[in-house]
């Protein structure tokens, strides 16, 4: 079994199961329930008795029931029954089991074992949701604590495993989808892990076959698309096959959310489609301070698997990875077609693709990009340049909260500004921050010019804009965020686009591009397309904050009700 860590219950070889000590909550993962939550539960499931090593979940499943345990322990474990196994915690009397995917509706990744004999009290999984969804105390505990628990598996590694080279592109393309999609996993570098290619020694994969994906220490999927890798986690649903719904809506940032949540609550159908994940550009923030109602900020993944559980709760179908690639009329409906070759028919449409971080291009980037540059932020990100020096380009928002958040894990981080005023193009807290942080080097008046290195980033070039001196600093991992583009390109000949390719609405929107906007007067976040409307980043004019996006997502699906009805 794996060594023991901090805050991880792991039984060492030949020690008897029932002895092992109960998991210390020094995360806030594990909450105890009180008695009278423990009766009000036991009314909506099944006191049973447990015996020794009895298995109440396993990785991979898809659904299960929520067990709470009422007497005798339960272990959490990662890889059973494999040489990799380990246990993540245990779990004694008051303690309920399982972690995010049991409201997400994900394959599970971790297996629950009973330890010795004892008692639980089986919920049936429909009875958990409406648990959730009725009693705001115990489901706000249950939903707080599932979302630590999905963090802490991260931090630990667990859930599937990535082996490839870092040099490879499709390792990279499979890591930053898991990174996007909070999917806990561990990266195991051919050229940096020792253990590496031992493990494909044992699995009988030749190094020239990565990269790979493990899956609850069993199932091998060799360079799967990012498609195939979902549906072997049972990341979305099935897509119903030309069914009209109600409200089709692209992109799963916040206003897509918005849109969602407000739409599906309203007993419209909705179908949610994203090409990477949900949360869009706030997914991938560390912390977003000034969002109303969370006065200590909040980590934008759990913002953005919040909206999702919300959304999925009143019903909405949201699917991962699904690009939309075309819009067209179809009688009464709006047909979105899909990268794969199908297409979702709704009788209103909400754009909310947002946008997407401009990639920097520089001299010898090439080399590095793979394996260096990144263009967001978060714990995934952290944990490859623990301990190393970063450098940081940009002097917005994005820039402030990657930088903040780089120094609690970095040597130290350098943050690359163009203009002189760091207030300029950022919040004012976060500017107060930056200059209060003995970790953060702000160089102003500056710009990447050159990345240094053979095959990792070694040092970082930079340019004086005003007398053009050139100097660099050692750096492990360079981190952009240069302004953003419109994911429009699918939309040119359908709908009417400003000059810098974002979605015009309203009075703005003409009757180009062989458009309909003539025929009636678009609604205020309506596009040249009736009944088509845009939300959000992508839209032209809007306010690029979480708070207004999430507002606008709202107002499309009040808008859509108020044309269907005219």
């Amino acid at each position: 079994m794996g060594s023991a860590r901090e805050g991880v219950a792991v039984i060492p070889a030949g020690r008897q199961p029932g002895t092992a000590r109960e998991t210390p909550d020094i995360y806030g993962c594990y909450p105890r329930l009180s008695d009278v939550q423990m009766a009000a539960l036991s009314v909506l499931g099944e006191r049973r008795p447990t015996h020794p090593g009895e298995i109440l979940f396993r990785e991979g499943d898809l659904s299960c029931d929520f067990f709470v345990v009422s007497a005798g322990k339960a272990a959490v474990m990662e890889g059973y029954g494999t040489p990799a196994e380990q246990i993540i915690g245990v779990h004694g009397p008051g303690r309920f089991l399982g972690e995010l995917s049991l409201l997400t509706g994900e394959a599970l990744l971790v297996t629950a074992v009973t330890l010795d004999p004892g008692e639980v009290v089986q919920i049936p999984a429909s009875g958990l949701h409406d648990l959730v969804t009725h009693d705001p105390a115990v489901g706000d505990l249950i939903l707080r604590a599932y979302l630590s628990r999905r963090s802490l598996l991260i931090g630990l590694g667990a859930g599937l495993k990535i082996i490839g080279s870092g040099f490879s592109p499709g390792a990279r393309r499979l890591r930053d989808f898991a990174i996007r999609n909070r999917l806990p996993c561990r990266w195991i570098d051919l050229e940096a892990d020792e253990r590496a290619e031992r493990l494909l020694r044992r699995l009988g994969v030749p190094a020239g076959e990565t990269p790979i994906v493990i899956l609850y220490g069993r199932n091998i999927l060799h360079n799967p698309s990012n498609a195939e890798l979902a549906a072997a986690l049972g990341l979305s649903p099935p897509m119903a096959d030309q069914e009209v719904c109600d409200l089709v809506v692209v992109g799963a940032g916040p206003a897509g959310l918005a849109a969602a949540v407000y739409a599906a609550s309203e007993g419209l159908a909705t179908v949610v489609v994203d090409a990477l994940a949900t949360g869009g550009q706030a997914g991938t923030s560390s912390r977003i301070e000034n969002y109303l109602g969370f006065p200590s900020g909040i980590p934008g993944a759990e913002l953005a698997e919040r909206a999702a559980i919300q959304a999925r709760k009143f019903g909405a179908s949201i699917h991962i990875p699904a690009e939309a690639v075309s819009l067209a009329r179809r009688g009464d409906y709006h047909a979105v077609g899909l990268d794969h070759g199908e297409a979702l028919c709704g009788r209103m449409v909400v754009l909310a693709s947002g946008v997407t971080y401009r990639k920097l291009r520089v001299v010898c980037q090439d080399k590095v990009e793979s394996t260096s540059v990144y263009y967001a932020a978060s714990q995934a990100e952290a944990q490859l340049c623990r301990s190393d020096p970063v450098a940081v380009l940009g002097g917005g928002n994005s820039a402030a909260q990657a930088s903040l958040f780089l120094a609690q894990h970095a040597s130290v981080v350098r943050l690359v500004i163009n203009g002189d005023d760091l207030g300029a193009g950022m919040s004012r807290y976060l500017a107060d921050q930056l200059q209060h942080s003995d970790r953060i080097d702000v160089i102003m008046n500056s710009e990447v010019c050159e990345l240094a290195g053979r095959d990792t980033l070694e040092a970082v070039v930079i340019r004086d804009v005003r007398t053009r001196a050139r100097r660099a600093f050692p750096a492990r991992a360079l981190f952009v965020f240069i302004g953003a583009e419109p994911h429009t390109g699918w939309l040119r000949d359908q709908i009417a686009l400003d000059e810098h390719g974002f979605v015009r609405t309203g009075n703005a929107a003409d009757a180009g591009n062989g458009a309909d906007a003539a025929k009636r007067r678009p609604l205020s976040l309506e596009t040249s397309q009736t009944g088509v409307f845009a939300a959000g980043d992508v839209r032209s004019g809007s306010i690029k904050r979480v708070a207004s996006a999430a507002g606008e997502g709202a107002m499309a699906v009040r808008m859509a009700h108020e044309r269907r009805t005219s």
